[in-house]
């Protein structure tokens, strides 16, 4: 037999032995997915949904800010007519048969003062009408004598003719204007409209409302906020009224003075003056006496500056003499912090924001002295040196007077 041809036996293994150890397995090249930790796709997820939701509730306040406008002025015109109302109702008159009444003065007062201006505008328009082909007379002979020129008014009505084509096109942007301005006139009707309805239900369904939100909160909360609350009834509310006593008394003063004077439409621009100057934030005093200078200077020029002088004089009696008394009791807003709260208002909300700037910022101010703990003060010339120098001179003119005492008790 051929040695290739033998059978080779297997080795048996020896139980003393311990098997050798098996040869690793070749390591597989490691993938990014194998050691990406489990939380980072849920924590990826939620992240892209945060910031979808994020998305959403940008462009949703964005879409919602006019709404919420509304419903803040709203607010605050409810808190200015509730006190109104409650009296009525404390007399038993129903709340919603107060409101409409009080809807009702409001409008009247509104109409008014709107028929005013309405016909001071018309009878203006008109004069201004009737009288062009005289000042265009004027302004071609003025035209004439300062740059020597030879201008007649019927070679300005052919150079008018001739220019037919742009013209047109002018008249055409004017159309569009006044498409774009009816368009604009419309949707403010509706936003009116709006506030109008929210005030109503806001001011009728005041108690519930407030039932209606202290149910959302616990007891211990439910005090701080009717607290707030009323606050903001008091604050909103005596400002307005305060704000309105102030317009009749500068309505009435400039009626005379305007009377006295000799301006056409004495009381419609009275009106005019006294609404203006006390509702219109910060610049209200100088756009209200803008007009009636300006009605003055088509009658005697003379008359614009006696309109001018006594608009001076009177906003000093009324910053130093009336405000004072009327609003001491009311709102007691420091002057720099209305200016500032006012600004702030414009800034975020425009002017609706400028108007209820003041009435909001004694609101807040009245809240926090409810809460903000107060220490009295001692004495001491470094707070108020102007005050310690008055003591000191007070001090010597009295030494004086002593002295001077008794040097003539001497002489006698």
């Amino acid at each position: 037999m051929a040695r290739s041809e033998i059978p080779q036996q297997t080795p048996t293994p020896d139980p003393a032995v311990p098997p050798a150890p098996a040869a690793p397995a070749p390591e597989r090249p490691s993938r990014w997915g194998d050691t990406m930790p489990r939380w980072l796709p849920r924590a990826l997820l939620l992240l892209f949904l945060f910031a979808g939701l994020f998305q959403f509730a940008t462009w949703a306040f964005h879409q919602l800010i006019g709404l919420f406008t509304m419903v803040l002025v709203s607010f605050f015109l409810s808190l200015a007519m509730e006190p109104a109302v409650d009296r009525m109702a404390a007399r038993g008159v129903r709340r919603g048969v107060g409101t409409f009444i009080v809807f009702l003065a409001v409008l009247v007062c509104m109409g008014g003062f709107l028929t005013a201006l309405g016909t001071l505008l018309v009878d203006q328009v008109g004069q201004v009408a009737r009288q062009l082909p005289h000042l265009l007379n004027d302004l071609i002979g003025w035209v004439n004598s300062t740059f020597h020129s030879d201008l007649t008014l019927d070679q300005l009505q052919k150079r008018v003719l001739q220019d037919s084509g742009n013209a047109e096109k002018y008249a055409q942007q004017a159309a569009d204007n006044i498409w774009g301005l009816s368009s604009t006139l419309l949707g403010g009707l509706f936003q009116l409209f709006t506030i109008a309805l929210f005030t109503f239900y806001l001011t009728a369904d005041g108690p519930r409302v407030r039932r209606t939100v202290c149910s959302l909160l616990p007891p211990a909360k439910q005090a701080e906020v009717l607290r707030a609350w009323e606050i903001a009834l008091a604050k909103t509310g005596g400002y307005l009224y305060s704000r309105a006593l102030l317009a009749v008394f500068s309505a009435a003063g400039h009626w005379v003075a305007f009377t006295l004077i000799g301006i056409p439409y004495a009381a419609a621009l009275a009106i005019w003056v006294g609404v203006v100057s006390q509702f219109v934030p910060t610049i209200g005093t100088y756009l209200a006496g803008a007009l009636p200078m300006l009605v003055a200077l088509t009658v005697e020029p003379v008359d614009a500056l006696w309109v001018l002088a006594f608009v001076v004089v009177y906003q000093q009696v009324e910053n130093y003499l009336l405000q004072p008394r009327i609003t001491a009791r009311t709102v007691e807003v420091h002057p720099a912090v209305a200016f500032g709260s006012v600004i702030a208002g414009a800034a975020l909300l425009g002017a609706v924001g400028a108007v209820i700037a003041i009435p909001a910022a004694a609101t807040l101010q009245g809240f926090v002295s409810t809460y903000v703990k107060r220490y009295e003060v001692a004495q001491d010339p470094r707070i108020d040196r102007g005050e310690a120098r008055r003591l000191r001179l007070r001090l010597r003119r009295l030494v004086s007077r002593g002295a001077r005492g008794a040097r003539d008790g001497e002489d006698g």
